[in-house]
């Protein structure tokens, strides 16, 4: 599996009939099962990035191909993680999960069978029965990760998926969704603001530019897992990834 994008550019139209370049001319190509994390100053477009990338926004000018294949709209070789989670209150966590294979038709014993699977590899399966507002953060962002495996996509999107967490449960996700990206052996692109979750985390940082964006540097994290924050090369690649940040905010 091999993500290209060539060439991608976005512009918006203001209410006033402005013209705002929000992307301009970006090229990057992603590989199968990479973890690729994408920082970048506030406002700077990541988000509309990966909605393009997702298929739920559309390009002014250039492409989108997975396996050869041009995105032209949401596809369900994607799949996206929002912050907020985005679970329906009134069903259970098991009916959550299989909300993906209940659109696509399949019968409630095997939708049922593929749900019960990925709430096991997030480590949920004695909460099946639970609705999302009876768990805390972090598990309802399980969820969600559960939910996004269960349709078997290539590559999955998340956008800024551990925000709203506090610090300590912030840093076990980031644990727990390694462990999952290894056993389920997926592409993930992963949006933050946190530096430190980005180099972390991915095997590639993007660092995009202020607006319009345009990729900065991409600085491999040659470093093995699992990461020690408070090693040397750690430091050094963190350090590197804020300033390249730092001089866009500050307009150098």
């Amino acid at each position: 599996m091999r993500l290209e994008i060539r060439n991608l550019s976005k512009i918006f139209v203001s209410e006033k009939g402005e013209q705002i370049e929000a992307l301009s001319n970006i090229n990057l190509t992603i590989d199968e099962q990479e973890f690729i994390c994408i920082v970048g100053p506030s406002g700077c477009g990541k988000t509309t990035f990966l909605r393009i990338i997702g298929g739920l926004d559309v390009a002014t000018s250039g492409t989108i191909q997975l396996n050869g294949q041009v995105i032209t709209g949401p596809t369900p070789q994607m799949a996206m993680i929002f912050q907020e989670y985005s679970l329906f209150p009134w069903r259970t966590v098991i009916d959550n999960v299989a909300f993906g294979l209940e659109l696509r038709g399949l019968p409630k014993e095997e939708r049922y069978q593929i749900a019960k699977k990925y709430l096991d590899l997030v480590g949920l399966t004695g909460f099946a029965e639970n609705f999302s507002y009876e768990l805390s953060g972090g598990m309802r962002q399980r969820v969600a990760v559960a939910r996004a495996l269960a349709i078997e996509p290539k590559v999955i999107l998340m956008d800024e998926p551990f925000g709203a967490l506090d610090a300590q449960t912030r840093n076990r996700m980031q644990n727990e969704l390694l462990q999952i990206w290894e056993k389920a052996k997926k592409t993930i692109i992963f949006v933050t603001h946190s530096v430190d979750e980005a180099v972390f985390l991915g095997d590639r940082v993007i660092a995009l530019t202020k607006r319009p964006a345009k990729i900065k540097e991409i600085v491999p994290v040659i470093h093995c897992r699992p990461r020690d924050r408070t090693c040397s090369e750690f430091v050094s690649i963190r350090k590197h990834v804020l300033e390249l940040i730092a001089e866009e905010s500050s307009g150098t």
